[in-house]
């Protein structure tokens, strides 16, 4: 009977070594969660740059708005027969 005892408190402590210990265990779980959230963080900004980059790229293929825009904030060109208005104000 004393045997069969130790021999089932070192089963139990085997599988609770497994359980949260282990490289499969709850530790590695809990480890493997955190790591796919920071990734998919990660992968949500790529997605919304990836739709800013693509929303540009449509504006450049379908007419010369886009390029305007660059050109005047980028460049600060004109359209002959512009001026340019700046507004400042005064140091205090």
């Amino acid at each position: 009977m004393r045997l069969l005892t130790v021999l089932l408190a070192a089963a139990l402590l085997r599988i609770n070594f497994e359980i949260w210990l282990d490289e499969s265990g709850v530790r590695y779980t809990a480890q493997l969660r955190q790591d796919l959230q920071a990734q998919q963080a990660v992968n949500e900004q790529a997605r919304l740059r990836n739709e800013q980059l693509t929303a540009e790229l449509n504006d450049l293929a379908d007419g010369t708005e886009m390029i305007e825009e660059w050109a005047r904030q980028q460049r600060s060109m004109l359209r002959p027969g512009e001026v340019l208005v700046q507004y400042t104000t005064p140091p205090h």
